[in-house]
């Protein structure tokens, strides 16, 4: 009977209390979850029991500089990683050769990277490979052979240029080994007729 009579008091009371006197609502718990979205992949649980919201951590994540949008991806990474080492490199070294130019010596310094290190291909550069007639072992296996990144830039002459590759490959002792460097160096010659190619330089 006590307990009726409490309740009805406190019910009396709180109608007659004008909205603007209404008793604040009572704080949350601080153990309490504050992500709105109760999915199982809106929230994981970490050995610590706090719950993390993935929507504000990919907030902040966004809101965070990206410092590290140049740097060199670790090794192992894989093709995913190839595109950050591209970026590195052109950033490092803006572009300054004509579009043509920077084609054909691209094209030209993958194909003697390939040949050098597979062996496959070396006689069209008799004057860079000289044992090109010769049975060569390659040095690395063609299945994991891969260009990761690639540049080509003036040499400090607008006549000299040098293209600048990072490559991953399998020796012949099975270690297989990415962010590999090597640099060709090209010179710009002209034939009779007035025509002009970029001729690769032997390895010294």
């Amino acid at each position: 009977m006590l307990s009726t009579v409490v309740l009805a008091i406190v019910g009396v009371a709180l109608l007659g209390m004008p909205h603007d006197q209404e008793p604040p609502a009572p704080a949350p718990s601080p153990t309490a979850s504050t992500n709105p979205d109760p999915s199982p992949a809106a929230s994981r649980h970490p050995a610590g029991g706090t719950t993390i919201s993935t929507a504000s951590s990919t907030a902040s994540a966004a809101s965070t500089p990206s410092v590290l949008a140049s740097a060199l991806p670790p090794h192992g990474e894989g093709v995913p990683g190839d595109r950050a080492i591209q970026r590195s490199l052109e950033a490092a070294w803006p572009a300054d050769l004509p579009a043509a130019d920077e084609r054909e010596l691209l094209t030209a310094g993958r194909a003697l990277l390939h040949a050098d290190a597979t062996g496959i291909g070396r006689a069209k550069w008799p004057t860079v490979f000289p044992d090109a007639g010769q049975e060569v072992a390659p040095a690395f296996a063609t299945a994991r052979f891969r260009i990761q990144a690639a540049i080509a830039r003036r040499d400090d002459s607008p006549n000299k240029a040098v293209v600048h590759l990072v490559w991953a490959g399998m020796d012949r002792g099975g270690t297989f080994t990415d962010l590999r460097i090597t640099d060709w160096h090209f010179t710009r010659t002209t034939s009779k007729k007035g025509a002009s190619t970029w001729t690769p330089q032997p390895r010294t």
